[in-house]
């Protein structure tokens, strides 16, 4: 079956999950919009350099380069949980489980700042992990907030992340106000460069606007059609039986897994709180949360005991997401 099969650390489920991420965006290609005009950064780029990328891409190629590039994200997010030995053992369950997410939703499947951003969202969490094993972090923390600046001018939302370093100091190390500075100085050498760029093409009143999000009203609503929340369905309670297994298991992990699921679970709580930094929540936001519940989803399939219900689940979900891309 195809939990057990990606459970092996074998070439052949490259293509396994190559295959199984082209038949989840299968519904992609047969609903293409008729016009598509993605915008990869944020206006304090584009507004200065004029960069759009992706514009001038018919709908099937849009959808042919997401697929490539979520298979990418999917293999490097894989290679890091391995490495780390989140699972016990090398397996392709991540990549697995993360292209089943990012084919949730029909938008998911198309070129977004989002889709992006999953790039650097990885990055992070391999350099995150990688805070625990040093004895001294300052230069890695420093990095770390030049990446988050980066990523906030693909995606400004992405700009909470900063707290998420603050926060990944307090589970992984001791008080080191040093540490605590750098990343702030690295996020503020990124927007200083950006600021020096701006008012010295006499444009200062439109470099301040970049950060008019933060005066945002909260929104109050998120359009979805309404049978878009039958495909989370399963989903959830494949989450609710990863807390089961994890209940089990948690105490009998390393240190550094206990932490590292805590780091995650705020991830989750401040990508899904930054949606007050869109003017409206549209689905695409939280694209972004699939490299952590990719992760969840993975360690509940490898440790879970019950052949009949894991495999059942899992083909609950791809069949779900499935049926809705296609009514």
């Amino acid at each position: 079956m195809i939990i057990n099969q990606h459970r092996k650390f074998t070439p052949i489920n490259i293509f396994w999950v190559c295959l199984i991420g082209t038949l989840l965006c299968s519904g992609a290609f047969l609903h293409l919009p008729e016009e598509l005009t993605p915008l990869f950064l944020e206006p304090a780029v584009n507004n200065l350099f004029n960069i759009n990328f992706g514009t001038d891409l018919q709908p099937h190629s849009n959808v042919l380069i997401t697929l490539i590039l979520t298979l990418l994200q999917a293999f490097f997010l894989n290679r890091i949980i391995n490495h780390f030995n989140f699972l016990g053992k090398p397996t392709f369950l991540t990549a697995l489980l993360f292209m089943s997410l990012v084919s949730v939703f029909l938008p998911f499947l198309v070129l977004s700042p989002t889709l992006i951003c999953n790039f650097i969202t990885i990055w992070m969490i391999d350099k995150l992990f990688n805070i625990y094993k040093q004895a001294d972090v300052k230069i890695l923390m420093f990095d770390l907030g030049m990446i988050v600046a980066l990523g906030s001018l693909i995606y400004f939302p992405f700009i909470v992340m900063l707290l998420l370093l603050w926060i990944a100091l307090i589970i992984f190390r001791p008080f080191i106000w040093r540490e605590w500075v750098t990343p702030v100085l690295g996020f503020s050498l990124v927007y200083f460069l950006l600021g020096v760029i701006y008012y010295w093409r006499d444009r200062w009143d439109e470099f301040l606007e970049i950060f008019k999000p933060f005066a945002n009203p909260l929104p109050t609503g998120l359009h979805v059609d309404y049978h878009d929340y039958f495909v989370v369905i399963p989903i959830l309670v494949a989450l609710l039986l990863f807390l089961l297994v994890l209940k089990d298991q948690y105490f009998r992990s390393i240190v550094h897994l206990r932490k590292s699921f805590q780091l995650l679970f705020y991830m989750l709580l401040l990508i899904i709180g930054s949606f007050y930094l869109n003017t409206k929540i549209t689905i695409n936001h939280f694209l972004l949360c699939a490299p952590p519940l990719a992760i969840y989803l993975a360690y509940y399939f490898a440790y879970a005991k019950v052949k009949w219900l894991y495999e059942s689940i899992y083909i609950i979900i791809i069949g779900t997401i499935i049926y809705f891309q296609f009514t």
